[in-house]
């Protein structure tokens, strides 16, 4: 399936930078959104050297007001996808209070800053023959599944962002708009670059991209990749607190912000 008219936010590296040059091809238009201006820029040039149209934004997902009105002035869209996030640890100690609130406003709030507006636009659209009015998927983690004493902030925004839009999907559905939850476990990133711990099943930002592009296109409300490490999370958040706290006081601390 190719989306023709699509808004992208954290587009200027990582999963965000393979989701748009996925999506790039001719009779694209993309909107990418991001923080880096240089980096983003080089994005969108790749994109327009795929043969789409790539029309860069500089935006933070924490302004509400600000996100509001690009994604109302972008036109009709088939496909949002809230990739926008950050993550940070505890480095062995507590989180500070501005780590938690920037977190929590980055992948919680951003995400909503970038749903609810793209929801209120494809509400106004024309359904096509399934009765579809558009697609939004939203960037989560199988960190959603299980708490980590290492990033209690991240497991615990990424927990929210899932649960909201596996709850709000059969509603967004009887309005013609499908949502998707996209957990992906470790994927290699400058997110990632940092960590210490092993991470096994991490998988390249290409991988990543084309497995979340083909959940969105099949409608699936939820997908978690690798399925074992799905699994595995979902196991683990069923064992004795005092088990997992045991399992992680081995392992090396999470680098905070």
């Amino acid at each position: 399936m190719t989306f023709k008219r699509v808004l992208l936010t954290g587009a200027s590296s990582g999963i965000g930078r393979a989701l748009a040059l996925a999506l790039a091809a001719p009779g694209v238009s993309l909107h990418l959104g991001g923080r880096d201006a240089t980096r983003l820029d080089e994005v969108a040039g790749e994109c327009r050297a795929r043969g789409a149209v790539a029309l860069s934004r500089i935006v933070s997902v924490t302004d509400a007001a600000e996100m509001g009105a690009w994604i109302a002035g972008a036109g009709p869209l088939d496909l949002v996808i809230a990739n926008a996030g950050i993550s940070g640890g505890t480095a062995g100690a507590l989180e500070s209070d501005a780590q938690i609130r920037a977190i929590f406003a980055t992948n919680l709030d951003g995400m909503l800053n970038t749903v609810l507006p793209a929801m209120r636009v494809m509400a106004g659209q024309t359904p096509d023959a399934r009765g579809l009015r558009g697609r939004i998927a939203v960037v989560a983690s199988i960190a959603a599944f299980v708490p980590s004493p290492s990033a209690p902030a991240y497991c615990a925004s990424k927990a929210a962002v899932d649960s909201w839009v596996v709850g709000a999907a059969p509603s967004a559905r009887s309005q013609g708009i499908q949502l998707t939850s996209l957990c992906p476990g470790f994927v290699t990133s400058p997110m990632t670059a940092t960590n210490a711990f092993p991470m096994p099943g991490i998988m390249s930002p290409q991988r990543a991209a084309g497995l979340m592009l083909r959940a969105i296109a099949a409608g699936r409300t939820r997908a978690a990749f690798p399925g074992w490490m799905a699994a595995g999370a979902r196991f683990t958040a069923l064992l004795p607190v005092s088990w997992r706290e045991a399992v992680a006081a081995r392992m090396p601390a999470k680098k905070s912000l």
